[in-house]
């Protein structure tokens, strides 16, 4: 049972007088066993983790509008003729337009017909007819999902 310092009188002492007024160790040498972490990698200790991993993803999959492919008319698809056809004759003069393409994504995560249109802009690296590829910058896109192609550098032609 500890004892009241009041009724001890002169004789007082707390349980730790022995070591509170000693100086903190700063050098291994003074007893510290590990070295002190850098500011960094105590960073990543308290780094925010997700408990629900994908759980954002799969929210934003549900809240995505699923529509159905639509099938170009005969006008549509012989306007979308005449602008591939600008495309590969610029591309053999050694010019690159900037072109705008609307295209159908197809909905894989959910196995469900349908998807979404996507506009796209960007310069056309390469025209392959034979296997039916449009390459804008890095992205491929076939021509069976091209919807529509615009372009200022397709106008003067």
């Amino acid at each position: 049972m500890v004892k009241n310092p009041v009724q001890l009188g002169a004789q007082a002492s707390h349980k730790y007088d022995d070591i509170i007024n000693l100086e903190y160790p700063l050098k291994s040498s003074d007893g510290i066993k590990h070295p002190r972490m850098q500011v960094e990698d105590r960073a990543k200790i308290f780094a925010p983790f997700a408990a629900l991993k994908g759980y954002e993803e799969a929210i934003a999959a549900k809240q995505k509008i699923v529509v159905p492919r639509i099938e170009l008319s005969e006008e549509a698809k012989e306007y979308l003729d005449l602008q591939l056809g600008k495309i590969e004759l610029l591309l053999t003069k050694g010019q690159h337009p900037v072109i705008t393409v609307v295209y159908f994504k197809k909905d894989k995560a959910r196995n469900i017909d349908g998807g979404e249109y996507i506009q796209f802009t960007g310069l056309v690296a390469k025209f392959d007819l034979t296997s039916r590829i449009l390459q804008i910058v890095e992205k491929k896109l076939r021509l069976d999902d091209i919807y529509g192609i615009e372009g200022e550098d397709l106008d003067g032609i």
